[in-house]
């Protein structure tokens, strides 16, 4: 099973941006067993995840994975797809490649932009968060890729529960903003 690892010397904790004028949201969907993937993709489908993923990102870089990228159903409009690779030489229509995180900051520039994963891009970005939109599945999913919950570095702003249904478990959108260190 693939975890998310922090960056060497990294914190959820701190954040180098924080003193900039730009938000670095990190958007996931995650199950109470710490699940956010399974074969690549995500494994449950909630229509009101989809369009809250959609309303959050609209306008804003994204930066993925490649793996993440590849488990879209196509490049998103009115979004631009940064997407971190180690592997040499791919592309992508529609897609911006960087080798790693200097490259992909330097794609960004000044902009906002949304992190969306998979779980080694949250690490690698770990400290740039200043905003976390989660939202928490009321489930202990079976998967293969897992993500920590949020620490004490981010302080719960808001909570939005839904009921789950025969199609999808309840959920809860969770807002956090990083605490001031």
């Amino acid at each position: 099973m693939a975890k998310a690892q922090r960056a060497p010397g990294a914190r959820w904790g701190t954040s180098p941006v924080s003193d900039k004028a730009r938000e670095v949201l990190f958007i996931v969907a995650r199950a109470r067993n710490g699940v956010i993937g399974r074969d690549g993709k995500l494994p449950w489908s909630i229509s009101e995840d989809l369009k809250r993923f959609k309303h959050l990102t609209m306008g804003k870089p994204m930066v993925m994975g490649r793996k993440t990228f590849d488990s879209l159903p196509g490049v998103l409009p009115g979004r631009r797809h940064i997407v971190l690779t180690r592997q040499a030489g791919w592309t992508s229509e529609g897609a911006q490649v960087a080798a790693g995180l200097d490259e992909a900051l330097a794609l960004i520039g000044d902009e906002d932009f949304a992190v969306i994963g998979g779980a080694q891009i949250f690490a690698l970005m770990a400290d740039y968060g200043t905003r976390f939109e989660l939202t928490h599945v009321h489930d202990d999913t079976p998967g293969d890729t897992t993500l920590p919950a949020p620490d004490a570095s981010w302080r719960e702003v808001s909570r939005d529960a839904h009921d789950g249904t025969d199609a999808h478990p309840a959920f809860d959108f969770v807002s956090y903003e990083r605490v001031a260190t």
